[in-house]
């Protein structure tokens, strides 16, 4: 393993500490619950947006912090919920009076801490709503999950509920809006290498030097077969069929396509699979509205990326058009 990385137990305390320093206007960092959130956080005018998870999927979450996205985050260790306290401290922290909404992806550990974390802020007054985030059409179930899994998809869900929050709408509006996005939404990815954690110091699952796993999970779960390499078209084609047949897409639809690298793939390699999934996609009489590509939510440095697409409708387009700002610098 070569990594940038001191004691693996503090890589993610490190990594968070650097995160905030470099962004001290707009962030405020806890050390005691690995918390990031908005420096001008909580604000009785609009619902607090919550999202956590384990660490090792950036940007998402704690990179994502800022107004028209997340109010805070709290992750865990690499590929490992937060503790119950870390997500009952995050809410009690910047709970709004205007209530709670708490991102969640399908994932046993992360379902757990963020319900019973919900249930004790219920106890203390504290208005609280859980939203599961399932968009992965790869497997039903996996190692972590009972049904399907949350994936890049979950980038989709704060982008829409972070605008609504920021227009004022209500928590009951907002988890309406949040069900509706994730309803429309349907991601797969491929690997075409693990990854190492930290704290392993060694890859996750082994891949063969011609092998590929397609519909792999965000923690190297694995995915539906594991096949021979092949080209970038027919890659394509395979991953897009499954998406597009899932909700099913069809005809006439607007969406929004997201082609995501898992963390170790070039972007140039991904916009190269962008240019043949929008092609396959207007073949279909698809329209590709709304274009994302690159790094939104990773797996460490697994090289590989997965789709993600989003049948528009005008109220998700509006929202997803609203203005946001996140401590990622530009020049």
């Amino acid at each position: 393993m070569k990594k940038f990385i001191n004691d693996p137990k503090n890589f993610v305390p490190e990594m968070l500490k650097g995160l905030a320093l470099a962004n001290p206007d707009s962030l405020r960092y806890d050390p005691e619950y690995n918390l990031i959130a908005r420096a001008d956080a909580p604000s009785d005018e609009k619902v607090t947006i919550i999202q956590g998870s384990g660490s090792g999927h950036e940007p998402a979450h704690v990179m994502v912090v800022g107004p028209g996205m997340l109010d805070a985050s709290c992750p865990g260790d690499v590929f490992a919920a937060p503790p119950v306290e870390y997500v009952y401290e995050t809410v009690k922290q910047y709970a709004s009076k205007k209530g709670v909404l708490l991102i969640v992806n399908n994932y046993t550990g992360d379902k757990m801490a963020f319900e019973m974390a919900s249930e004790l802020a219920a106890a203390e007054g504290i208005e609280a709503r859980t939203l599961f985030v399932d968009d992965d059409v790869s497997v039903e179930d996996s190692l972590y999950t009972i049904g399907r899994r949350g994936v890049a998809g979950n980038f989709f869900v704060i982008k829409a509920v972070g605008a609504a929050a920021e227009r004022g709408a209500s928590l009951e509006e907002i988890v309406r809006i949040g069900e509706a996005v994730n309803a429309v939404t349907r991601s797969m990815g491929v690997a075409l290498t693990a990854c190492t954690p930290p704290a392993k110091g060694s890859p996750l699952f082994e891949l063969g030097a011609d092998e590929i796993e397609m519909g792999v999970g965000i923690h190297g779960e694995p995915g539906r077969h594991r096949e021979k390499i092949t080209s970038a078209d027919e890659i394509t084609d395979q991953m897009l069929g499954a998406v597009v047949g899932d909700l099913p897409f069809s005809t006439g639809d607007r969406v929004a396509l997201m082609v995501n690298g898992l963390g170790g793939t070039p972007i140039s390699e991904l916009y190269l699979l962008y240019g043949i999934a929008h092609e396959w996609l207007a073949e279909r009489g698809i329209t590709v509205a709304r274009s994302y590509v690159g790094e939104y939510c990773t797996s460490l440095d697994m090289a590989g990326a997965s789709f993600t697409l989003v049948r528009l409708d005008q109220e998700i387009e509006g929202l997803l058009e609203a203005p946001a700002s996140i401590p990622i610098r530009t020049f």
